[in-house]
């Protein structure tokens, strides 16, 4: 992990990856929770912001790549891990482990720094890295936290083809922007503003849309309005938190299901597709 935390020139990609996990079914159900009370919101917001800073001490002493990511299945897609603004991989760690166990190889981006670049320039970055390895035969699934399901939804659109993607499990992405967003005078975070012209585009109905999964929680304090992508799978788990979530073995079972999904036929996948709850 970079130790002053800016943006390396190059990118470059890991590979690591993997056995069998039990089928998690998805019921339907309204895809937004409704909001909590005042009092809820306080303490989720504080137990969110000890995750945070958990998670982010994890990740500056999270050491090398597990060597077993690059071991898996060849017959199921590769999985591509891009985390969100101010993270490293190390947050999204614990998926990343379920996944592997679970058979599939995992590919890691060496150079992001804390993400922090615009998120198209991030998204041409990856391109360029993922560009450089062989195409899986079996194609590519982005998992993605925050900042990284818009990045992973940039690449459904500009790079789909050339990388060989299947689609992208968003977890906790704010493709509607933040209102909060507002009240900050970093660049890195002011992206996020509903109105910017990034996030307006990233979060309109298209046809990309239908291979996403969006997956959220009850309530988010750093993106309120929720994470429902029109057009996407749109998942609600009963965990709160913007952080807190990535612990959760609620969201590891959905990303599981989520990924599997991608790794089924073309058709199987789409006959999925709407809104569910966990």
């Amino acid at each position: 992990m970079p130790s002053d935390g800016k943006m390396d020139e190059g990118v470059r990609m890991d590979e690591e990856s993997v056995a069998d996990a039990d089928d998690v079914a998805l019921a339907e159900a309204p895809p937004v929770a409704e909001r909590p009370g005042a009092l809820s919101i306080a303490g989720i917001v504080a137990v969110d912001w000890i995750h945070s800073v958990a998670w982010h001490t994890r990740a500056f002493f999270s050491g090398r790549i597990p060597r077993e990511y690059g071991r898996g299945d060849t017959a199921r897609p590769v999985v591509v891990l891009i985390p969100g603004v101010y993270e490293t991989w190390a947050f999204l760690k614990p998926v990343a482990d379920h996944l592997n166990a679970a058979g599939y190889r995992i590919r890691i981006a060496r150079g992001l720094g804390y993400n922090r670049k615009p998120i198209r320039d991030t998204a041409a970055r990856f391109a360029r890295a993922l560009g450089r390895l062989p195409k899986p035969n079996a194609g590519c699934v982005i998992v993605a936290h925050s900042k990284g399901g818009l990045v992973g939804k940039e690449l459904l659109l500009t790079d789909r083809e050339g990388l060989g993607l299947l689609g992208v499990v968003a977890i906790c992405s704010p493709f509607s922007g933040s209102v909060l967003a507002k009240y900050v005078v970093d660049p890195s975070l002011r992206a996020f503003l509903p109105t910017d012209e990034t996030i307006v585009a990233l979060g309109a109905p298209h046809d990309v849309n239908a291979d996403i999964v969006s997956i959220y929680s009850t309530f988010d304090p750093h993106v309120p309005s929720s994470s429902v992508l029109p057009g996407a799978t749109n998942v609600l788990l009963p965990v709160p938190g913007h952080f807190v979530i990535l612990s959760a073995r609620e969201l590891r079972e959905a990303v599981e299901l989520a990924v599997d999904g991608f790794a089924e036929p073309r058709d199987a996948h789409h006959d999925r597709n709407g809104s569910t709850t966990r």
